[in-house]
């Protein structure tokens, strides 16, 4: 089995070469649990965003040590092309390998009303106003399902343990999430005992502005993409706003997606009407705020793996 590089030092901070933050950073809890020794592989989640990218490109630049092994984005099938051309810029400037792991295509599992597995059930949040009048928001497994699930299940291939195979006794990976100081609540421990999260960012007190300015000082010909799927319900009315303005494929594609979210079996799986918007109207006709607000009626996005 493949063991982490040479330099790995305990401690999330000896991990990060000295240099000064942009910011002062906020006084946080550490992100580091009891040291467990050397893991077998440093692995980074890479979504295509703001944060991971510059996590990866940090990484790349020894700014944050050790090396990782792998950095792995998992494609639920319905992210911006913008997001799909800028993992391919991004992938030739790293100096270790991308994996892509796909479990299904997110947008043909909406269009048949299946999960993942191929069950009749409609993974994401979508929000549903029943016969009666009543509102609220589905149950979301979409993140579980499209990100965690095939992230795992190629962290345990890169171990080289088989099918329902039993980790080894004391057997861990370090997985490093682009979460930022002020996503914060975003920091969720990992539910499998062999995977350990971190967050460089937060350790060096980076905000998501702060990784713009550190990829312009850069990169200044290029924009940072935002890493999400085209026709998520958490988007913000800023972004619905941004994506009918800028990105008119994808604009047309939710619409198309949200009008047949309210057909007639899906409508009768939900007893009443599912929409992409928290307005319970259809996309086309929503009187967008542009506010960066998600609703407060509905809670908001809370996992640490889509988005970054």
């Amino acid at each position: 089995m493949r063991k982490a590089t040479p330099n790995a030092l305990p401690g999330a901070h000896s991990r990060i070469a000295a240099r000064a933050p942009i910011t002062p950073p906020l006084a946080v809890a550490p992100t580091e649990a009891p040291s467990r020794g050397a893991p077998e592989l440093t692995v980074i989640s890479l979504g295509g965003g703001v944060q991971s990218s510059v996590l990866a490109l940090m990484a790349a630049e020894g700014v944050i040590k050790p090396m990782p092994d792998y950095a792995v984005f998992a494609d639920t099938g319905w992210e911006p092309d913008g997001v799909y051309r800028h993992l391919e810029w991004l992938s030739e400037r790293l100096p270790f390998p991308v994996r892509r792991v796909s479990r299904s295509n997110i947008r043909k599992d909406i269009l048949s009303g299946t999960n993942s597995t191929g069950q009749a059930f409609q993974s994401i949040p979508v929000y549903v106003r029943s016969l009666d009048g009543k509102t609220g928001i589905a149950r979301r497994q979409c993140t579980r399902e499209y990100k965690l699930a095939p992230i795992e299940a190629e962290l345990r291939d890169l171990l080289g343990l088989g099918f329902r195979e039993q980790m080894p006794k004391g057997m861990f990976v370090e997985l490093w999430i682009g979460i930022s100081r002020d996503e914060i609540i975003r920091m969720k421990p990992s539910r499998q005992s062999w995977v350990e999260h971190r967050w460089p960012l937060v350790d060096m007190g980076f905000t998501r502005d702060d990784c713009k300015t550190w990829f312009g000082e850069r990169h200044p010909e290029r924009t940072l993409p935002r890493s999400a799927c085209i026709g998520c319900p958490y988007h913000t009315d800023a972004e619905w706003t941004e994506m009918r303005r800028d990105d008119p494929v994808s604009w047309e594609d939710a619409v198309l997606i949200d009008h047949a979210l309210r057909s007639t079996e899906r409508a009768k799986r939900f007893d009443g009407e599912i929409y992409l918007h928290s307005s319970m109207t259809p996309l086309e006709d929503v009187e967008f705020s542009g506010g960066g607000e998600r609703s407060a009626a509905f809670g908001e996005e809370c996992e640490g793996m889509c988005g970054v």
